[in-house]
């Protein structure tokens, strides 16, 4: 194991997801936050893991359907929750992640048996369930993860799709997403007056189709270890067995206490393509600070591709970054210090 010389405080990191996020579900999306900070942050204070603190984070997060992560995620094409997880220990450069899941109430803590129990990285499908069961995981009917408010929106959003008119989640006012994703945004969104109505939508807050997106945390404990996890419903309308970046490598999460630990979220298949998150830790260890490494991944993610979302990043030396380019981001950070919770950087 590589550990580091502890310079900082244990520290924590959460997001909630990076996209339009609406003024009528802004509270929802602090509250959540700020519990996963609370119930991760705990942890280190007592002198606990790295890797069980982000874990924990994660678990609150997927169990709050605020979020688009274990119950309460978009559905695919097909009327289903898939769901994809990722966790990894940058002391041990340990991993482990599963993809398309649909048994599974807490896909991270599959993540976390890949890690410990298995010589292998990564398992899908039926394959993940399985291992998750034989090793203590209860498998679920799909139907309790998913919510008639995801039924509606994947109605919606086949008609606009048929109708071809494109999704704004992520990008507020430009058309950046297929069409396949597409859902009616209804309400303005905190930190961008004015993108409902530029793009036309309606600004009915009593719609119950507002959208979520990904969650994930990075943490740095006493020991001077990182960690990193990541958990993701994917996208909404999405064909069956699509994988995304959140569960990937490099792409939405990566930990390594020799340059630092990330987890991204948005548009996954840019994020995917340009390898981001080892692309910035990378710069990290090359001795950016994380919190012009975060801007820079993000500018590279739009300069490049096109593509748009938000990311946390936290050094070995606990310095932090994050950025987003989307009209709004749920993030927190927990230190001995204190909580902070916010929707725009």
């Amino acid at each position: 194991m590589i550990t580091h010389s502890p310079t900082h405080d244990p520290t924590l990191l959460v997001h909630g997801g990076a996209w339009a996020i609406p003024a009528d579900a802004a509270e929802a999306h602090q509250a959540g936050v700020r519990h996963a900070l609370q119930v991760g942050h705990e942890i280190l204070a007592r002198g606990g893991a790295a890797i069980d603190a982000v874990e924990a984070a994660v678990t609150i997060l997927e169990d709050d359907p605020t979020f688009d992560a274990g119950r309460g995620s978009f559905l695919t094409s097909n009327g289903r929750v898939q769901l994809d997880a990722l966790l990894m220990d940058g002391g041990r450069m340990k991993a482990g992640g599963v993809a398309c899941v649909e048994r599974l109430r807490n896909p991270i803590h599959a993540a976390r048996l890949v890690l410990e129990q298995s010589p292998h990285v990564y398992f899908v499908g039926e394959g993940a369930e399985l291992f998750a069961q034989a090793h203590g995981m209860e498998l679920i009917e799909n139907s309790e993860l998913v919510l008639d408010r995801e039924r509606e929106r994947l109605a919606q959003a086949k008609s606009r799709a048929a109708a071809g008119l494109a999704d704004d989640t992520f990008s507020g006012h430009l058309d950046d997403k297929s069409p396949e994703t597409a859902f009616k945004r209804n309400s303005q969104t905190p930190g961008a007056p004015g993108l409902a109505s530029e793009t036309g939508e309606s600004s009915d807050s009593s719609s119950p189709l507002d959208s979520h997106d990904t969650v994930g945390a990075v943490a740095l404990d006493a020991r001077g270890n990182l960690a990193a996890a990541t958990s993701t419903g994917g996208t909404l309308n999405k064909t069956p067995g699509r994988v995304g970046d959140s569960s990937l490598i490099g792409c939405g999460c990566y930990a390594d206490n020799l340059a630092a630990a990330v987890s991204l979220t948005g548009w996954g298949e840019p994020i995917m393509k340009l390898v981001l998150g080892k692309w910035a830790t990378d710069r990290v260890a090359a001795g950016t600070a994380p919190e012009i490494a975060a801007r820079e991944a993000i500018s590279y993610l739009y300069n490049r591709l096109g593509g748009h979302g938000g990311i946390i990043l936290l050094g070995p030396d606990g310095r932090f970054g994050l950025a987003h380019n989307t009209p709004a981001m749920a993030w927190g950070l927990a230190t001995p210090g204190g909580l902070q919770t916010g929707l725009t950087i």
